[in-house]
């Protein structure tokens, strides 16, 4: 018998995969577990993430903090903060100190916040460039932004087929972050792999995914994305500067 060519050993395969196909379980469906990130289920996949960077950056939450719609995190991570203030587009948030688009914050000071958390926000803001440079301008010297973006992520149902207009890469960030702090002064971590993306697409809870799967970070399928960027702080008597350590 003549060997078998390259188009007939596709076929072969082809044929023994139609006859044994991957199992997707409960997962096998067109609509999602969860329509609401999972919270019904347990805690959303992506807050697991958020929640560890945050907490390996304790010591960067300090002093005057400003977060985006309420100070959760600021509250549950935070050391030594002296004020937190809140800021929202919406004026209806009765949580919100400041209410203004980062987009477009004439009135918000330059050089005040020592820390500034902002996560999962920067999808729903057309502008990411200018917010970003409204971000750094806020800031104070040696001050800090810890920030989170999604790669994968399903639309935001508050906002609408029209108000949720990015996803992100470690690429982008890094060139987004580093054209406004110096790429010396930013860290992009990528965060998650294929079944954690697959899961949080389809509403699954941390809860139902073991700490192993978690873990595995595979960088050409990342769910979420961190940075911390610091602002550059002189140093006093003398012409270069230095960053909060």
């Amino acid at each position: 018998m003549s060997e078998l060519t390259d188009r007939q050993l596709r076929w072969h395969r082809r044929i023994k995969r139609l006859r044994h196909p991957a199992w997707l379980g409960t997962l096998r469906r067109t609509s999602p577990l969860s329509s609401h990130w999972g919270f019904e289920r347990g805690t959303p996949i992506d807050r697991y993430y958020i929640e560890q960077f945050l907490d390996s950056h304790r010591t960067d939450i300090t002093g005057h903090v400003l977060e985006i719609k309420d100070s959760e995190y600021a509250d549950q991570f935070g050391t030594d903060v002296t004020r937190c203030d809140v800021l929202d587009v919406d004026p209806q948030n009765a949580h919100a100190t400041i209410i203004a688009d980062l987009a477009d914050a004439p009135g918000v000071a330059s050089d005040q916040f020592d820390c500034f958390i902002l996560t999962q926000t920067l999808q729903f803001i057309y502008d990411a460039h200018a917010a970003v440079r409204n971000a750094y301008r806020i800031l104070r010297p040696g001050g800090v932004l810890l920030l989170s973006v999604p790669v994968v992520s399903r639309l935001a149902t508050r906002y609408g087929l029209e108000g949720d207009f990015w996803r992100f890469t470690p690429a982008s960030c890094n060139k987004l972050f580093g054209d406004v702090f110096g790429s010396d002064h930013i860290t992009v971590q990528a965060h998650g792999n294929v079944l954690t993306g697959i899961s949080f697409l389809a509403g699954m809870a941390r809860e139902e995914l073991s700490i192993r799967e978690l873990e595995t970070h595979d960088p050409y399928f990342p769910l979420l994305i961190t940075v911390r960027a610091a602002k550059w702080q002189p140093k006093i008597g003398r012409g270069e500067f230095q960053l909060n350590a």
